[in-house]
């Protein structure tokens, strides 16, 4: 599942749901930043990235996808 959907997914499990703007608030960030990461418009920053995976609890590799055994395979090209 790429990025934008895991946000989405993430904020709509908080319990109550949380909206775009309460996130946006408590990310200090815009309302239309929320808009445009969800809807992968637009990539996250550095900065945006280690706020969510702190406000959610969840890791940089959850939310990029990146699978759980990585190893680097270097090419011949």
């Amino acid at each position: 599942m790429p990025f934008n959907a895991k946000l989405k997914q993430l904020r709509l499990s908080k319990l109550p749901p949380i909206t775009q703007t309460d996130l946006a608030n408590v990310l200090g960030m815009t309302q239309r930043k929320i808009s445009f990461l969800e809807t992968g418009v637009t990539e996250p920053s550095l900065r945006d990235l280690r706020a969510i995976c702190l406000y959610f609890n969840v890791s940089c590799d959850y939310l990029l996808d990146l699978p759980d055994n990585l190893t680097y395979e270097e090419s011949n090209d």
